[in-house]
């Protein structure tokens, strides 16, 4: 599915806003929960991108008070490190401060934007969370007890805000009548914003969640109370859950009252497991987990997933709609006359999971008629590995959001294989729901690339996208839907690589139907403008602006744009809406963030025509102990003429001419690029607030050290060559010159040089170790794949198999170089991990690899841990580790070379500092008095 016409989707529903930062709006009428994460616009991609961070660590939840290592099962003291058994870790205080801090709530603008919702959350979810006992079927992992999507983050509680004319907040109206210690799910608005729905489920005795039930809550008294009568009623949440059908009824996807015991696994099996391929297809697929396994996991998956459609009334009236099915997604138009219901059945695959099972797409009124199919796609195993392949038949169905019930779709015309030349590739159709008279559908557009979304306005304005993975070329067209005298042409046409050229995404209002449109302007001169929010990025970094555009001559006017001297401000949403016409210049007022490197973000009124700036939010500091670090973006160049680009922190406090230079943790992700003008361009601002996760690498400021943050690792292909077929070089190229700067500004100590990285970033990790161990004094990669061999059909961006590209494959697995690595590596894994080619085998076997060869190594499995660490336990054991390492090998400088053997580094009696840190005394060699007073 592509990104914009997510973003379509998305912008159906004002955002919630996870504080900081925001979240991209969210579809209408669809819950909070569901919410699809948009990369129509940077804005909205990085926004997505945290809040999806914050949402994997168990966002949501009460204030709590961390557990005692006592109660939590976490050992402060040291013990044989060399066992296999030695319980889980705190790090020492001055980190546990910062990542048990407690979180800021998300929040929610009402449609009319005049009340906000506080969801409050919990910290770090405990270990027992994640072990409870979970369903993997078809790339799905199932919480059965609760019949949802395991390990759901959840809200503790709702808080209600009115926004005041003058931007201040009145007093905060608790949402009641719940039970105490309720898990609160997919909190949504109703289109007038009288009402929030939203599910709750409580722990049981047995510390199971129960099953999801669905609440209503008034607006104005803050009263909540179930919306079905029968107790018996449950939410079926494992694909969609409920969506406001109109302002008094719901439709909702529930647990078939007739559903039994879950089917029993056969002591015997039937038969022997079969996959045939006796007609010669070419099926390749990327390293899928959590497959169907046998007939019996296909039978758990049926029982699981099949709901019942209900659809219910705030009066308490229930009425049961279609068939059981395994419903996938529900969709009214925008006039709520009709339905649009995706549903996926058998035969179901063992090689691809459930998003490519057959699927099927109608078209019901709202009480459950069928009125016609729209599409029944079949299933779909053979999707080619090559970038920019898609599925075959109508792909990206949905309502015009201008229109009360039209539908609009994309048709692949190169049976979705980016190999195949063809032109057009893509069709873009649009339809009555009920056609009459024989009506075919209308082609909107035919495009030559791979379509990439539409962003519609009205009968006369809609922009329609495509783009290209291999080529990075991007365009937007201008097109007039009803209007057929006027041609389509072409708006932008540029590299998605190049940020420097982007123009930015327009701005969307809401219209009378709920529904999310491009806003239109009106000046005084009478033009016709649209909104372009962009990031702005330039040479000495983003400079977010808002333009006011012409659409027809292409000029444009800057009316707004970040302070860049001192504050990184974004724009986030529109808050003047209109439900119909245009907007008056002079009644614009926009919703923006504010930044700073040492100020959290905060949220402002901007209100034309004066452009008066009024805070609405006054949040505090999330970790005031480093308030005073130090940040810079610094730019230097690669051997080969490239520019590259890096953050460079530094602990509050440290003098260079006293401290000398730092031990210092470099860590980094690598990214692909067509040309070197591309790679080289500067990505994100100096001001940007240094948000720190809980695992991120900025931790260790608190412990002294200088960290390079996200040096740019690029890896190049021009022209007709492959980037990964100089992956090795140009990685080693990269990581040398990011070593030289540190050195050559005197931040950082020459031999005290650590890497790391998570998933592509451990596998960069390790490769370096392998081949530039002249770098880095020791590394730590967390959830890798170090191995390629074990993802023969394509990884990350390469789309050749091992046998097209043999040499590639082997050159980039560092599991190939095990003999190679001389320095000590962390190996960190989560033993649940569900990502594409990360399985937790990749470290298992890339230990034994090395061990094999005596290096210095050490493997750290996280008992019902995914490709990200969410119980706080977990995390914290990280966190020790990473610490024990940072601290062993890079700060105190021990390595192999300087110790007798390795079990004889693992069993030496270490001194402890603050909850376990190991280190050899304060008055090692190497030491600057800061370091000394840390410790």
């Amino acid at each position: 599915m592509s990104s914009l016409s997510i973003l379509q989707r998305a912008c159906l529903r004002f955002a919630l806003l996870p504080v900081p930062p925001l979240r991209a709006p969210l579809p209408r009428r669809r819950s909070v929960g569901l919410a699809r994460r948009s990369a129509m616009s940077s804005v909205a991609s990085r926004l997505s991108h945290i809040a999806a961070a914050a949402a994997s660590r168990g966002a949501a939840g009460e204030f709590n008070e961390p557990p005692t290592a006592a109660a939590s099962g976490l050992a402060q003291e040291d013990d044989d490190l060399s066992s296999g058994m030695m319980g889980y870790r705190l790090p020492p205080k001055e980190i546990q401060d910062i990542v048990d801090a407690p979180p800021l709530p998300v929040l929610s603008f009402s449609p009319s934007k005049d009340k906000i919702l506080f969801l409050k959350r919990r910290a770090l979810p405990p270990l027992s969370d994640l072990a409870k006992p979970e369903e993997k079927l078809a790339g799905v992992r199932i919480d059965g007890h609760s019949n949802t999507r395991s390990r759901m983050s959840f809200y503790t509680g709702i808080g209600i805000r009115k926004l005041m004319d003058d931007g201040t907040l009145g007093p905060e109206k608790e949402v009641h009548g719940y039970p105490e210690g309720a898990r609160i799910n997919f909190v949504t608005w109703s289109q007038d914003g009288r009402h929030l729905s939203f599910s709750v489920r409580v722990d049981e005795e047995d510390n199971t969640s129960g099953k999801l039930r669905l609440w209503v809550a008034d607006v104005e008294s803050g009263e909540a109370r179930p919306l079905f009568k029968s107790p018996e009623m449950y939410l079926n949440a494992i694909f969609d859950s409920f969506v406001w059908v109109n302002n008094s009824a719901l439709l909702v996807c529930t647990i078939p009252l007739s559903r039994g015991a879950p089917p029993q696994k056969p002591s015997v099996p039937p038969g022997p497991k079969i996959q045939s391929n006796e007609t010669s297809n070419v099926v390749q697929v990327r390293t899928f987990q959590d497959l169907l396994k046998d007939e019996y996991d296909a039978d758990l998956f049926d029982y699981y997933t099949t709901s019942q459609l209900v659809l219910a009334s705030l009066d308490g009236t229930v009425k049961p709609i279609g068939p059981p099915a395994v419903y996938t997604s529900i969709d009214p138009s925008p006039d709520d006359k009709y339905l649009m219901i995706s549903s996926i059945h058998c035969p179901y695959s063992y090689i691809v999971p459930c998003g490519r099972f057959p699927k099927k797409v109608e078209l019901w009124t709202v009480d459950g008629e069928l009125i016609r199919e729209l599409c029944d796609l079949p299933l779909a195993e053979d999707i080619p590995i090559a970038t920019s392949s898609v599925r075959k038949g109508k792909r990206s169905i949905y309502w015009r959001p201008d229109k009360p019930s039209m539908l609009y779709w994309v048709e692949t015309q190169d049976g979705g294989d980016a190999k195949v030349e063809v032109s057009p590739r893509d069709i873009v159709y649009m339809e009555n729901a009920e056609p009459v008279n024989g009506e075919q559908p209308e082609i909107l557009h035919k495009l030559d690339l791979r379509y990439a979304g539409t962003s519609w306005c009205d009968e006369s304005l809609a922009l329609v996208y495509e783009s290209w993975y291999k080529t990075r070329k991007t365009r937007t067209w201008v097109v007039s839907p009803d209007k057929k005298d006027v041609s389509p042409r072409i708006l932008f046409d540029r590299s998605s690589e190049d940020v420097y050229s982007d123009p930015g995404s327009p701005m969307l209002r809401r219209t009378a139907m709920g529904t999310y449109v491009i806003a239109k302007v009106k000046n005084q001169d009478e033009n016709t403008y649209i909104l372009l929010n962009g990031m702005g990025a330039t040479p000495e970094g983003n400079v977010p602006f808002l333009d006011l555009f012409d659409i027809n001559t292409g000029s444009k006017e800057r009316i707004w744009q970040s302070d860049k001297e001192k504050y990184y401000e974004i724009v986030v949403a529109l808050m003047s809406d209109k439900t119909d016409g245009e907007l008056p210049l002079e009644q614009l007022k926009i919703l923006t963030s504010k930044e700073s490197k040492t100020e959290n973000t905060q949220y402002y009124l901007q209100i034309w025509p004066e452009k008066k700036q009024v805070q609405i939010t006054n949040f505090p500091h999330p970790y005031p102990q480093l308030a005073s670090l130090y940040k810079e973006m610094i730019r230097y160049q690669r051997k080969d003429g490239v520019q590259l680009t890096a953050t460079l922190y530094l602990p509050p406090g440290y003098d260079p001419s006293k401290d000398g230079p730092l031990p210092c943790l470099v860590w980094s992700y690598p990214g692909e690029f067509k040309s070197k003008d591309a790679a080289g361009q500067v990505r994100g601002s100096p001001n940007e607030f240094p948000g720190i996760g809980a695992t991120s690498p900025l931790l260790w400021l608190a412990r002294g050290f200088a960290i390079l943050s996200g040096p740019t690792i690029p890896i190049i292909g021009e022209g007709d060559e492959e980037a990964n077929d100089r992956y090795v070089e140009q990685l080693i190229a990269s990581a040398e010159a990011a070593f030289e700067e540190v050195v050559r500004r005197g931040v950082a100590h020459p031999d005290k040089i650590a890497v790391g990285g998570h998933s592509y970033g451990a596998f960069m990790t390790a490769n370096l170790l392998a081949h530039a161990p002249h770098l880095f004094c020791c590394g730590i990669a967390r959830s890798g794949a170090y191995n390629r061999t074990l993802t023969p059909f394509g990884f990350q961006n390469e789309d050749r198999t091992l046998w097209e590209a043999t040499n590639t494959y082997v050159e980039m697995s560092p599991f190939m170089s095990a003999n190679k690595i001389k320095k000590p590596i962390l190996l960190i894994h989560g033993e649940q991990d569900n990502n594409s080619g990360t399985l937790t085998m990749q470290s298992d076997r890339f230990f034994n690899a090395l061990k094999g060869h005596g290096a210095l190594s050490r493997l750290v499995i996280l008992p019902f841990e995914s490709h990200g660490y969410s119980a706080r336990e977990s995390i914290m054991h990280v966190l020790w580790e990473t610490d024990r390492w940072l601290q062993k090998y890079c700060l105190n400088g021990t390595t192999k070379t300087d110790s007798d053997s390795v079990a004889d580094t693992e069993n030496k009696t270490l001194s402890t500092s603050g909850g376990g840190a190991a280190h050899e005394g304060p008055e090692a060699e190497g030491f600057s008095s800061m370091q000394r007073s840390l410790l």
